[in-house]
């Protein structure tokens, strides 16, 4: 067997794959279906200061090599999470991290300080991807200062490891990462799914019902493992990546893009096995290739 664990920023996991937020739920779902010691950690669904009960159905429409959500961010907010599921997810063995988004500065830093308090969650993923309220709805993300602004101040009252996942949408996700790194990040996380939009033409309406949704499944993965080989090569901190993921072999591009560690998401609604099934996979290619490590091909590619 190959050596598989990675450490992110401090972060210790027994192997590089991790399950992406908002596609395993808490954890418990998958609980009968695979051993949540066999991943490096789970990402569980975003979530927010205060409880959001998301946009109107249909949130999900499947397209060509992919699937368009507008779930919008559902959940019972930190509290509800950290008396009611906490305490029902802390002892899974592996990595537990909470997701964490918000619609201004001070809610994203208020639920972080929550999450901080939070033993067995060593870590969150900041979410910067969401609508600025007080900026006409613009996402964080989408500019250097608007994301520097979040992190900063969650840096401030958050002192485990930090992740930031990145929007592709954007002009330059390496300008967007380098800033999120000066402003306190340990870690980034890209990418998050594309803008895309669908029509049922028959009934001359939109397949969702906010019109756009986020873009994810296969069809974004060239996507994403150019945008993870243009960060690797910019920042200095740890780089996770995800987007489209469906096999071992599209994660070892990942890896070989500059990738620490990888996300699974889509894949998990097609095959709730499929995490667990992908860290095997990574195993066995990396003994096939007689490679004793992970990192003997982690940013090989120039």
């Amino acid at each position: 067997m190959a050596n598989l664990s990675v450490n992110i920023a401090g972060l210790q996991l027994r192997n590089p794959v991790l399950t992406a937020s908002g596609t395993f739920g808490y954890g418990l779902e998958f609980a009968d279906l695979i051993n949540p010691a066999e991943l490096g950690g789970i990402i569980v669904k975003g979530t927010t200061l205060h409880p959001r009960e998301g946009n109107d159905y249909p949130r999900m429409a499947e397209t060509p090599s992919g699937m368009l959500n507008c779930v919008g961010l559902q959940n019972k907010g930190v509290e509800y999470f950290c008396q009611h599921i906490y305490p029902e997810i802390k002892d899974l063995d592996t990595r537990v991290l909470v997701n964490v988004s918000g619609s201004t500065i001070e809610d994203y830093a208020e639920c972080a300080a929550r999450i901080n308090a939070l033993d067995n969650i060593p870590a969150i993923e900041l979410n910067i991807s969401c609508p600025n309220v007080r900026q006409g709805g613009m996402a964080f993300g989408v500019t250097t200062d608007g994301a520097a602004s979040v992190v900063s101040a969650v840096r401030k009252v958050y002192d485990k490891t930090l992740i930031v996942k990145l929007s592709p949408n954007v002009t330059s996700i390496a300008d967007i990462a380098l800033a999120v790194q000066d402003a306190g990040a340990d870690a980034v996380s890209l990418i998050n799914t594309l803008m895309g939009m669908a029509i049922d033409i028959e009934h001359r309406r939109p397949r969702l019902s906010i019109r756009t949704g986020g873009l994810s499944g296969p069809a974004i993965r060239p996507v994403a493992v150019r945008c993870v080989w243009q960060v690797a090569h910019a920042v200095q901190i740890p780089v996770i990546g995800l987007g489209g993921i469906m096999t071992a072999e599209d994660a070892i591009e990942f890896f070989m893009a500059g990738a620490t560690a990888i996300e699974v998401g889509t894949a998990n609604f097609i095959d709730p096995t499929a995490s667990v099934r992908i860290a095997h996979g990574i195993d066995e290619w990396l003994d096939n290739h007689h490679c004793p490590s992970l990192h003997d091909i982690i940013g090989c590619i120039d």
